[in-house]
């Protein structure tokens, strides 16, 4: 992951995609029969979920290969995942807020995929905060993988809770009577380009912040190694 000119391609991806995606939602796609306006918060919404999504599945798969074979690499990009995953999980709630405050009468309800998903965003908060407050010790990373590990099997049950409990939150992809709920085809082809859009820009951060921190852990080592090394030669002996 660590290509300038895959980040460079990655980086102006992103631009161009976010551009016609913006277009499309405000000047391409006809609003909501029912909801107006306020649905085209819709087309940002829901490429949000994906991302923070695959961020925190990326974090315990990575959680799991460190477990497996110890590999600081595995650490890093489970570390790297679950900031990034943190970042869209925050902004999904905040545009999920914005959604639901014209269309509910309310910034925020206790509903079953509003609750599991403010747990997801508590048990990531955790994550983060147990990384940031403690060393870098492979103690700590075992900690970490165990509860990205953990905290990733809530991401199934946000997913299907509006099919598993009574919710107000709508089921638009695949409704419960069936079917996508998109009428119009330019429905779907503005959530396809928004999807790619934020799948791009996740891949770009993502590969930033990684490339960040292997760097850090190449330093670490080569600190710990020029550590030892004046040691020994300083010892009389």
């Amino acid at each position: 992951m660590n290509n300038p000119t895959i980040r460079n391609w990655l980086g102006f991806s992103t631009l161009a995609l976010m551009l016609a995606s913006l277009f499309m939602v405000f000047d391409y796609v006809p609003p909501d029969a029912e909801m107006g306006i306020a649905q085209l918060i819709f087309y940002f919404h829901v490429p949000l979920a994906w991302v923070a999504f695959a961020s925190f599945g990326l974090v315990a798969i990575a959680g799991i290969f460190y477990l497996w074979l110890g590999d600081q690499l595995w650490d890093d990009l489970g570390y790297a995942a679950a900031e990034t995953g943190m970042i869209f999980c925050t902004l999904m709630i905040v545009t999920g807020s914005i959604w639901a405050k014209p269309i509910w009468g309310t910034w925020w309800t206790w509903d079953s995929r509003l609750t599991m998903t403010f747990i997801l965003w508590l048990m990531y908060g955790g994550y983060l905060m147990l990384r940031a407050s403690a060393d870098d010790t492979p103690q700590v990373a075992r900690f970490a993988a165990v509860i990205g590990i953990v905290a990733a099997l809530d991401v199934p049950i946000v997913i299907a809770s509006v099919r598993l409990w009574r919710t107000i939150h709508p089921a638009v992809l695949v409704t419960k009577q069936g079917g996508h709920g998109l009428e119009d085809p330019r429905m779907i082809w503005t959530l396809l380009v928004s999807l790619t859009a934020f799948t791009v820009l996740w891949a770009w951060i993502l590969m930033l912040r990684f490339t960040q921190l292997r760097t850090r852990s190449r330093m670490g080592r080569l600190a710990g190694g020029i550590a030892l090394a004046a040691a020994a030669a300083s010892d009389p002996r």
